[in-house]
């Protein structure tokens, strides 16, 4: 009788310390990992494009799926479109998530969700005449020599860091010249041609269009220099519905950071890591 009780009290006991476990796999069972559909731009290497075989690929697609490997809560799934429709889709629900290496517009602060920390960073500078290098060292120096900047779209987001620059440089302002077209396709000629003395250029554009040896400027790469400015942070674009995707993509992010992951895939994807041109 003693036995049995024992057997009986043993069996109990059992039960109660492995119920816990047979609970917590019955709520995993009942939770639901939830799709996050992505978008991102296709051309925009290497922020984020499609590979060889269609993949999306990208520094900031690289960062979002290590987010997602910290967020068993979600699955990320990435989807290649359109500037216009990630735009349009991300801000309708469609897409939670769109991105395309975007900089921070009070436009686009109204129509979505901005996290606390950015994705990844532009840099940007000034490419010159290479005869003035001893004289343009900066922003400030070029300010200085004369200041004669090519003229720029009022809705580009560089017009608006130049405008940034001369209100911190009261006595030492570049001229900013509003352009009627976004893009002026002859920036770099009317620079050596002595027009303006400086294009305010993304610098992965000035090696793409004249440091590579296929580029469509590169027979001036012997008279042309470069000097970076800063680096501008570049964000996801949440839904504005979307706060608690938001926090949980800041606090992985910021995890990221600490275990170097994000140095790594920049210096994969850059060259460099583009943080350390972020000054604030």
């Amino acid at each position: 009788m003693k036995r049995e009780l024992k057997i009986t009290l043993a069996a109990a006991f059992a039960l109660l310390a492995i119920s816990p476990c047979f609970a917590k796999s019955a709520k995993a069972k009942k939770s639901k990992v939830r799709t996050i559909n992505v978008a991102h731009t296709v051309t925009n290497v290497p922020y984020d494009f499609l590979d060889e075989k269609g993949n999306a690929d990208g520094f900031e697609i690289a960062v979002l799926k290590a987010v997602d490997e910290l967020l068993p809560e979600y699955e990320f799934k990435f989807h290649g479109v359109s500037d216009e429709e990630l735009l349009i889709g991300t801000e309708s629900g469609k897409y939670q998530v769109g991105t395309k290496g975007a900089w921070i517009t009070e436009e686009r602060k109204k129509k979505f969700l901005i996290p606390s920390n950015p994705l990844a960073a532009s840099v940007i500078g000034i490419a010159f005449r290479k005869e003035n290098a001893n004289q343009i060292k900066d922003l400030e120096s070029f300010a200085k020599f004369s200041g004669k900047l090519i003229p720029i779209s009022p809705q580009s987001a560089q017009y608006s860091v130049i405008q940034d620059f001369n209100e911190k440089h009261p006595s030492n302002q570049i001229k900013l010249v509003p352009s009627d077209v976004f893009d002026i396709a002859d920036s770099y000629l009317w620079v050596l041609e002595g027009r303006y003395d400086a294009y305010f250029v993304l610098k992965l554009s000035f090696e793409k269009n004249v440091l590579k040896e296929s580029g469509p400027y590169h027979q001036f790469a012997d008279k042309l220099a470069y000097v970076p400015y800063k680096g501008i942070p570049t964000w996801p674009l949440f839904n504005k519905k979307e706060t608690e995707l938001a926090a949980a993509y800041d606090k992985a992010v910021q995890t990221l950071k600490e275990n170097g992951t994000i140095s790594k895939l920049s210096l994969k994807y850059f060259g460099e890591d583009v943080f350390n041109f972020v000054t604030e």
